[in-house]
């Protein structure tokens, strides 16, 4: 150990690292989790997007994946099960209490094992918190083990992750869509978000001069607290707990899978154990490693390498940043490191949802006894109360919502029309309600309706938490060709 590195090391985070390697590996599990239920339907051999069919129709991959050169539904399995196998390991603590080579190993398979799903995901994988999950679980990998102490270093860097999430989206904001600026945004964002929660519509009824307040603490959250992250103690831990209070409260208003459970998890990388034991007496103040007085050489050598690199991939997330045409959700690598993050920078005024119908009449005329399906996170039935499913991934759902914000003429869309047109039975599981109870409706068709939150009185009045008003016919009735 070299005397000079000493500053290297930093034993009063040990609480922080406990969290952050547990918080880390336990969203790990979530979204192999996500991905073990609903990735077969989606993308599997017989997906909506079969992974085969856009594995053969690319010359060349240029992002990494263990399935390029061959892909099974098996396999895939193998991979998720692999993934939530060793995720459980590190939330228990397992190659934690190993050198430090191990919790090493098990974050960067994991790192790899999801990379590879990501990378044929396609649409249904093309969210920001896929990325985020990857640089996150790179860089945790290199906290070390309880035989070490918490690399400084390392912790800088999971701060600076946290400084580009935070940041990247308040600049969105305020060089997106005017209502950031003149502070009406919150006049419709809880309403309009991709997945409402269930205090969703009670946040959209507050005040409007609340709302404003929501916005303005946003402001101060996303563009001025991040800097504080790298004060001394106790700003620093101050500037992490206003960023989890932010986004804890995100959680209890809307359904943004991990992005916010992450964001809550990366902000620890800023709290000392004093701060920690201060608020939480349980917490020990010194909870140093025990026999783990200096880091090791070659150690120390592979941290300081992977800084230098993560500094380096840093250069044009930074660029991005103060550029006035910024990227939001972006990767500048094909390993997805020293990303670009950011999130609704101008917010939809409207509620459009795209309400699927099915019948078994042989005429599909309006009088045909359509029956809705039921999804399992948008909005639907208008009494129904909104499930909370973060951070877990409703991965249907949110691109369900995209729907009239681009197209309803989606290839995956129309596969997913044809396979209620047969009562495919995985695609059906994705669902909530089959109003069909597995049989084969003769018709389907999509509808445009919009939809807004009941009133208070509204609500006292018809039991209704939406009001829905039908729009226009997005896809007419459409049914299989006849058999020969």
């Amino acid at each position: 150990m070299v005397e000079w590195a000493a500053w290297l090391d930093a034993p009063e985070y040990e609480f922080a690292r406990q969290v952050l390697q547990r918080g880390i590996a336990a969203l790990y599990f979530v979204a192999f989790l996500s991905s073990l239920n609903q990735f077969p339907a989606l993308l599997g051999e017989r997906g909506l997007l079969p992974v085969p069919d856009f594995l053969a129709g690319v010359s060349r991959l240029g992002r990494p994946t263990l399935f390029r050169w061959h892909y099974s539904d098996r396999l895939f399995r193998g991979v998720c099960w692999t993934g939530l196998a060793v995720s459980g390991t590190l939330i228990a603590g397992l190659p934690q209490a190993g050198p430090p080579w191990l919790p090493l190993l098990a974050f960067l398979a994991l790192w790899w094992l999801y990379m590879s799903i990501v990378n044929v995901g396609q649409t249904f994988y093309g969210f920001g918190w896929e990325m985020l999950l990857l640089e996150a679980g790179f860089i945790a990998a290199f906290l070390g083990s309880d035989q070490t102490p918490p690399p400084r270093t390392i912790l800088i860097m999971l701060a600076w992750l946290v400084f580009r999430l935070e940041f990247g989206a308040g600049m969105i904001k305020i060089r997106g869509g005017r209502e950031w600026r003149d502070l009406t945004a919150l006049y419709y964002h809880h309403e309009t978000q991709p997945m409402p929660g269930p205090l969703s519509r009670q946040a959209h009824l507050l005040p409007r001069r609340v709302h404003r307040m929501e916005v303005l603490g946003n402001h101060f959250a996303q563009l001025v607290v991040p800097f504080f992250l790298f004060a001394p103690q106790p700003l620093a831990s101050a500037a992490a707990g206003i960023i989890i209070f932010t986004q804890l409260w995100l959680v209890a208003t809307g359904n943004f899978a991990w992005l916010n459970w992450m964001a809550v998890v990366l902000a620890f990388a800023a709290i000392s154990d004093p701060v920690a034991h201060a608020l939480v007496p349980a917490i020990p103040a010194d909870w140093g490693p025990a026999g783990a007085a200096s880091t090791p050489l070659w150690w120390l050598v592979v941290i300081l390498a992977v800084t230098v690199l993560l500094v380096a991939l840093s250069y044009r997330p930074v660029e991005n940043l103060f550029s006035r045409h910024q990227l939001m959700n972006a990767s500048f690598n094909r390993w997805q490191l020293g990303n670009t993050y950011g999130a609704f920078g101008t917010v939809t005024k409207r509620r459009i949802e795209i309400v699927v119908e099915g019948t078994f009449a042989e005429d599909p005329d309006d009088d045909a006894g359509w029956r809705e399906y039921g999804f399992r996170g948008k909005p639907g039935d208008v009494r129904r109360l909104p499930r909370q499913w973060a951070p877990y991934h409703l991965r249907l759902d949110w691109l369900m919502w995209f729907l009239p914000l681009r197209t309803v003429h989606e290839e995956w869309f129309y596969a997913f029309l044809a396979r209620l047109l047969t009562a495919d039975r995985p695609t059906l599981r994705l669902l909530r309600l089959d109003p069909f109870d597995g049989g084969c409706p003769r018709w389907v068709r999509a509808r445009a309706c919009l939809y807004r939150f009941a009133t208070r009185a509204e609500f006292r009045e018809t039991g209704q938490r939406w009001i829905r008003t039908s729009l226009y016919m997005a896809i007419p009735p459409v049914s299989l060709p006849p058999e020969d």
